[in-house]
Formats: structure tokens, C-alpha cells, sequence
């Protein structure tokens, strides 16, 4: 097995000053510390996934770690899970295979992307909060010419993206498209 990657040891982020808010200091050891320990310990079946490191969340509080400096050492750490999970599928399947599912995953994503703009996504109800039409409508035909043309993206152009906010139908919901743009991640990191 490949050595530990620096991002997932425990790291010392820098603290925010103690009127401003950052990551929780425990619970971002807490998660780095179990990530170490699944990275080092994977045929145990310790249970970490690119998914995880994709989804966690930690509380802001006052002097807690520097968010920028967290957020990038997940990216990489997630980046890590990644290769990891996609090497283990080809051992486990064969390069063919493993391609030929990647591609599948790939195709499933352009179901949604084709649909007509501001039609992507179902809309937010009542006053909730939700994404704005246009901004992620742009971000998807971005993500198409990627996927079809090979047009130059990051992934984290999409992990990073913001969008304004609406409310209500005047917006897609937010969970769907966040849940979409985690396939798209899934994609994009296995293919780099």
C-alpha cells in the first residue's frame, strides 16, 4: 500500500483570532485522526470514504482552525480516498471493467445536464432557501463540455462553486443540486 499522504495526518492549521470564527479544533482532529487510522488500516475495513470526507461538516466557533486551510487538506485528502477507492476497483474487477463503470457513472450524469435550462432541477417550495437558476445552469454546461468535449475543468472549480441564493420556486433546491454536484465530484476525481 502506498504511504500515508500528508493530508490525511493530524495537521496543525492555523487558529483564528478569538473573535473569529473557525472550524471546531476537536472535532476537526477528531475526524483527521479516524481518517489517518482508516487510510493506514483499509483492508481492516476501517470505514472512510472519498464520500465521507466529501460530506463531513464541522461547527465554526471562535478561535477555532483557519476554514481555508481545512477545506484544502480535505480536497486533497478526498482526492487520496479517491485513487485509492479506484485502484481497488481495478484490482478487484479489472481495468476494463473499472473504466466501463466510471463511464457509466459519467453517462448518468448527462441525463440531467441535457435538460433545458432553468428546468435541471426541481424548485425549492415556500420560502426556502435555494440556488439561482442561471448560476447553475452555467456551472452544468460547463460541466457538459468537460464531460463531452474535454474542456478544461477543475474539480475544484466544482466543489468551490457559489451560487446566489433565491427563495422558493425562484430557485432549484439546494439538496438536489448539491447531491448532483457530489456525483459530479465522484466523477471528476476518478478520472483525474
Amino acid at each position: 500500500m502506498s504511504a500515508v499522504p500528508s493530508s490525511v495526518s493530524r495537521s496543525s492549521f492555523s487558529r483564528t483570532g478569538r473573535w473569529a470564527r473557525g472550524y471546531h479544533v476537536e472535532q476537526v482532529d477528531e475526524f483527521f485522526d479516524r481518517a489517518r487510522v482508516a487510510y493506514e488500516h483499509a483492508e481492516a475495513g476501517a470505514a472512510v470514504t472519498s464520500a465521507d470526507v466529501r460530506r463531513v461538516g464541522f461547527d465554526l466557533v471562535r478561535g477555532g482552525y483557519d476554514v481555508g486551510q481545512v477545506d484544502a487538506a480535505l480536497d486533497r485528502l478526498e482526492d487520496a480516498f479517491a485513487r485509492r477507492e479506484q485502484e481497488g476497483l481495478r484490482a478487484r474487477v479489472g481495468a476494463q471493467a473499472a473504466l466501463e463503470n466510471l463511464t457509466t457513472r459519467a453517462r448518468t450524469l448527462r441525463g440531467r445536464l441535457l435538460r433545458p435550462d432553468g428546468d435541471r432541477f426541481d424548485r425549492a417550495t415556500g420560502f426556502a432557501p435555494a440556488y439561482d437558476p442561471d448560476d447553475v445552469d452555467e456551472l452544468c454546461h460547463r460541466v457538459l463540455g468537460y464531460l463531452d468535449h474535454g474542456d478544461p475543468m477543475s474539480v475544484d472549480e466544482v466543489r468551490r462553486a457559489v451560487f446566489r441564493t433565491r427563495r422558493g420556486s425562484r430557485g432549484y433546491r439546494e439538496e438536489q443540486v448539491d447531491a448532483f454536484l457530489d456525483r459530479v465530484v465522484e466523477v471528476m476525481v476518478a478520472v483525474e
